[in-house]
């Protein structure tokens, strides 16, 4: 007698088939992970066996790990006193002529020739007004442009591309005209500085204004708040930081633009105190100009980065 005959429930064979297509489409989903189905992106070749990652033994070669104070410093220190100490090791070891690089000492005399006659501060007064004027004129204007394109887009559907354009246009060039139409008094020198710095600050002023959160917009406006309301206390307190930081890239430019423009028939300035002595190879004089035009600008970078923070302590 045979056995008993086995019997396939309804039920087992559902079972079956389900995991049947579970099995398949396991399979797949491994060969479009290869890249075998459908001529798909080949699979990345799998990450070679590295041993745990060990802590760095210093926190300054590590990435974006914050270091003490000292070390801070330390480092700052360094960064001036590294280029100082190669400079007196070439001027001492005479591998370079003090005609084209003057020792440190005479570089100090030079400038404390310079100030002693009064003529330094004079310069420095000269040149420091000059760039307050042009650059101080091309922030009233970029600032509030720079808001417009950012704020509306048809704003910047007007004015980006001739900005666009304009900014490509170096300052220098428009020296022949700048003569022709405005002499060679000082509007022209002003002129120079406010065409070399106001696109530039209109553009990245409106980059930063374009970064305002549009859920702080919508917010405000659900809130009840009005066009004007949204740009006075929301967009303009939010890209202030931003702006501010703007304001020292292109500060740094005027300060280069300003040699510039006392090249043209100046009588007093930094620029014209360079030139001056250039024509009488009196490097240490120049050097000394150098230097007194890097301290004017780094206090100015200081004095600007003291208003960021205290004016955009949450965005510090």
């Amino acid at each position: 007698m045979t056995g008993p005959t086995q019997r396939t429930t309804p039920a087992s064979t559902a079972e079956a088939r389900a995991a049947e297509a579970q099995e398949a489409e396991q399979r797949l989903a491994e060969q479009q992970e290869a890249g075998r189905v459908g001529g798909g992106r080949p699979a990345w070749s799998p990450l070679p066996r590295r041993a745990g990652l060990k802590p760095s033994a210093s926190p300054l070669f590590s990435l974006r790990t914050p270091i003490s104070a000292a070390s801070r410093w330390t480092l700052a220190a360094l960064s001036f006193a590294i280029p100082f100490l190669a400079w007196v090791v070439l001027s001492i070891s005479g591998a370079v002529d003090s005609t084209f690089l003057p020792s440190p000492a005479a570089v100090l005399e030079a400038g404390v020739d310079m100030a002693s006659t009064g003529e330094l501060f004079d310069d420095l007064w000269t040149t420091t007004q000059r760039v307050l004027e042009g650059f101080g004129l091309a922030v009233l204007v970029s600032v509030p442009l720079g808001i417009l394109m950012g704020s509306f887009t048809a704003g910047q559907a007007f004015f980006e591309p001739l900005i666009g354009l304009l900014r490509y246009l170096p300052a220098s060039a428009f020296i022949p005209l700048l003569i022709i139409w405005l002499g060679l008094g000082e509007p022209s020198k002003i002129a120079i500085l406010f065409i070399g710095t106001v696109f530039f600050n209109t553009l990245m002023t409106a980059d930063v204004v374009r970064g305002v959160p549009d859920a702080l917009i919508d917010v405000s406006y659900t809130l009840g708040a009005r066009r004007g309301e949204v740009l006075r206390k929301i967009v303009v307190p939010h890209s202030l930081p931003g702006m501010i930081d703007a304001i020292r890239v292109n500060a740094a430019a005027a300060w280069n633009f300003v040699v510039v423009a006392e090249l043209i028939n100046s009588s007093a300035g930094l620029g014209y105190r360079i030139v001056r002595a250039q024509r009488f190879l009196q490097t240490d004089k120049i050097f000394a100009v150098l230097v007194v035009i890097g301290i004017a600008g780094l206090a100015i970078d200081v004095l600007l980065r003291l208003l960021r923070t205290r004016v955009g302590k949450w965005a510090a």
